[in-house]
């Protein structure tokens, strides 16, 4: 259990929940990799893809190269990033229902890519539907949380700035917005690109984490997940989906016993919030000091 700053005294804790902990805190970067595309009005879908893309280039960074972890995590945001710039500046005029469904083709593209490339090109990088093993086990509970904290206290300060009032500005009215003076296209690509650099970090630390990756990881099912963690938590504050994400993640263990029926109950729960708690879970918002210049 690999990591660069880990206490002894979490290692009892971990042996029975490891799973669990470490799922909790790459969830909650999952859940800011979607709250920063839901600040500025966009419904992308694409954050399934952007973790494979981290996990898949970290994966095979620590296995077949042999980088540090420590280079290997910030590097596996570079594959995600290119992905984002490609799919973003064709699709960057899309909003709603229409830019989901074109997030969500592209990811399945990706998904058959790991699926098929390796029979179609005679090569074994990807270990096709068997998936990727061996992977080192190199992020533990600091790496990951730390990484978390730090994600969670960017976007706060984001939120807390200029460019957080206009996001905020672009999601209330987008027109609005642009009659202010807000670049929507510049905003809307750097949303996207913060989400592609979330995911892919919580998709390397994921890979590294449980040493073994698969293309259904990365299909539309997680990606709908991922929506879920912020609207059910609220993107009022980046806290808000990251509480949305635990709350999730928490759920199927507290009724394991009637693991039948832990879909259901999940999918109930989101229904009522979206009907009866449309800010979330935690409909508080940031509060801001002055008015912009």
């Amino acid at each position: 259990m690999g990591d660069w700053f880990q206490p002894g005294w979490l290692d009892d804790f971990l042996f029975t929940y490891q799973n669990l902990v470490y799922s909790l805190g790459i969830n909650g970067l999952l859940a800011l990799s979607m709250y920063v595309v839901l600040a500025v009005g966009q419904l992308s879908i694409g954050q399934a893809a952007f973790m494979g893309l981290g996990a898949y280039s970290g994966a095979l960074m620590s296995v077949q190269l042999h980088w540090p972890f420590w280079l290997v995590l910030p590097a596996s945001c570079i594959a995600p990033v290119a992905f984002a710039l490609a799919i973003g500046l064709p699709t960057i005029r899309l909003s709603g229902v229409y830019l989901a469904i074109a997030t969500i083709g592209l990811g399945e593209v990706l998904r058959a890519i790991y699926l098929n490339a390796d029979s179609l090109l005679g090569i074994d990088l990807f270990g096709g539907p068997m998936g990727l093993s061996g992977i080192p086990e190199r992020a533990g509970v600091g790496t990951i949380y730390g990484t978390l904290a730090v994600a969670i206290a960017v976007l706060w300060l984001v939120g807390r700035s200029r460019i957080g009032r206009a996001m905020e500005a672009m999601r209330e009215d987008e027109m609005a917005a642009q009659v202010m003076g807000v670049r929507l296209r510049r905003y809307k690509m750097g949303a996207l690109l913060a989400s592609a650099v979330l995911a892919g970090l919580a998709g390397s630390l994921g890979a590294h984490e449980s040493a073994f990756i698969g293309p259904g990881e990365y299909g539309f099912q997680p990606a709908v997940t991922i929506l879920s963690y912020a609207l059910l938590g609220g993107i009022g504050t980046p806290l808000g989906p990251v509480l949305g994400a635990w709350v999730l993640t928490l759920l199927p263990e507290a009724l394991r016993g009637i693991a039948d029926a832990r879909m259901v109950i999940n999918g109930v729960i989101i229904v009522l919030v979206v009907l009866f708690l449309p800010q979330g879970i935690l409909p508080m918002r940031l509060r801001r000091s002055a008015a912009p210049k």
